[in-house]
């Protein structure tokens, strides 16, 4: 049912029409975030998402900005990855173009005021203060850290205290003008919408970035004048030939932890099997880890696999939060369910309901015009091109018994293993001694 148009700039163009619902959702997504930063201007990515809301010239304050969409109950925000930065915003489909001139306004207009971009200094800084403070959160941000180190893919997506506070207005102007250019941006609509009548309208509001840059250097940011030429991401490395633990000492009432492997990216022909292997291990409530570390023992309050994939990375993790003097035990666990799904053969009624647990999911998210929004717009910036639902539906079922077995045999070998832990730990050895199997 979706369209996707290119124009002559480059700018892509998705129209996503759901017929079961009254709401539609503008959502623009630009290919660039943390991984394409330099150390010195980590964080720029996002600092600058939080600086498209602080004014532009025909929505000179946050709060004009704000309330635009306020007074009529839209939904709307930013967010910033390693490899995109987004805007949307959702409303009753009436409001259709209210949601496009709000989206495109913060897009082409922001004004980044200088006085609001050292007083948004302070405000990311906090936000850093509180995922510090946070270890359920900050584990992950240690997780990334101990996979890559000081690389871009290692890097916290906010950036640090020392990286925020150097980054200045020429910087952001000057990143803008490299990432935020039409081959580098799509525009998706989707909701209660008529694909034509829709496509031209954003065409109007959007249609206008450009990829070059004139003599004249321009009083602020405006996306007509952006480079041609974007950042790359920057090549990362993965050398890993023994098990890593990172271990961060903190006075915890339980220890906070992360212990997966290195897995497959996008890309990778078994990327459908992995994502089932994390499910069955513990992407639900009746999978094999939530009901032996959670309902069995009783050492954790939440247990969870998840599986990442991006274009040049990917991982598998379990995180959960365990009582600190059961912490070795709930290591010991995890890594012995790894072994179990490796070497023992998966019952067909536990795949089976692993692919109905995800396609449920996944029909069920796809209600909502924002997630539909997501779902077609993050396949094209990430993979170039687009698998309908059913489509995907269709390379889940193809997931044999021996696909399971054969990628949990791959990633889950010693030398791949990885531990990130926040809790009141001195020394890291023994968590070492474990993960080496000793």
């Amino acid at each position: 049912m979706y369209k996707k148009t290119t124009l002559k700039n480059g700018l892509r163009i998705i129209t996503v029409p759901q017929e079961s619902t009254q709401a539609v959702t503008v959502f623009v997504l630009v290919g660039t975030g943390s991984k394409y930063e330099k150390k010195e201007t980590n964080g720029i990515s996002h600092f600058l998402e939080h600086m498209f809301f602080k004014g532009t010239k025909k929505r000179p304050t946050t709060v004009a900005i704000a309330e635009t969409l306020d007074r009529v109950g839209g939904i709307y925000n930013a967010f910033t990855g390693e490899e995109y930065t987004g805007y949307f915003a959702k409303v009753d489909s009436s409001h259709l173009d209210m949601a496009l001139d709000w989206v495109s306004d913060v897009y082409f207009n922001s004004l980044l005021p200088e006085k609001e971009i050292e007083r948004e200094k302070g405000v990311i800084i906090q936000e850093i203060n509180m995922y510090k403070d946070h270890p359920m959160s900050y584990v992950g941000i240690l997780w990334s850290k101990l996979l890559y180190g000081d690389q871009p893919a290692g890097w916290p997506i906010s950036g640090t205290k020392e990286s925020v506070s150097k980054i200045y207005r020429q910087d952001l102007i000057s990143y803008m003008k490299k990432q935020y250019t039409a081959s580098n941006t799509i525009v998706c609509v989707s909701g209660n919408i008529e694909i034509q009548k829709t496509l031209e309208k954003i065409k109007r509001y959007f249609s206008k970035i450009k990829t070059v840059i004139p003599f004249k250097k321009p009083q602020v940011f405006d996306a007509s004048v952006n480079s041609a030429s974007t950042l790359s991401r920057v090549e990362r490395v993965e050398i890993q030939t023994k098990p890593e633990c990172l271990l961060m000492e903190r006075k915890t009432d339980q220890t906070h932890l992360c212990l997966g492997t290195r897995a497959y990216n996008l890309f990778h022909p078994q990327k459908y099997a992995q994502e089932l292997l994390g499910i069955i291990l513990g992407g639900m409530m009746s999978s094999r880890l939530f009901i032996k570390v959670r309902e069995r023992l009783g050492i954790a309050y939440y247990v969870s696999t998840v599986v990442s994939a991006d274009p040049d990375t990917g991982s598998l993790v379990t995180q959960a939060g365990i009582q600190n003097q059961k912490v070795e035990k709930g290591i010991q666990v995890i890594l012995k369910e790894y072994k179990k799904i490796a070497r023992t053969k998966l019952p067909e009624k536990e795949l089976k309901k692993a692919k109905d647990n995800l396609k449920g999911k996944m029909t069920l998210l796809l209600e909502a015009s924002d997630a539909q929004a997501s779902f077609y717009v993050t396949q094209e910036l990430l993979e170039k091109k687009i698998l309908t639902p059913e489509k995907i539906y269709r390379e889940i079922d193809k997931v044999s018994l021996l696909d399971i077995q054969r990628v949990a045999k791959d990633i889950f070998q010693p030398q791949k293993l990885n531990l990130a832990l926040i809790g009141p730990f001195k020394d890291k050895k023994i968590f070492e001694k474990i993960l080496k199997g000793q």
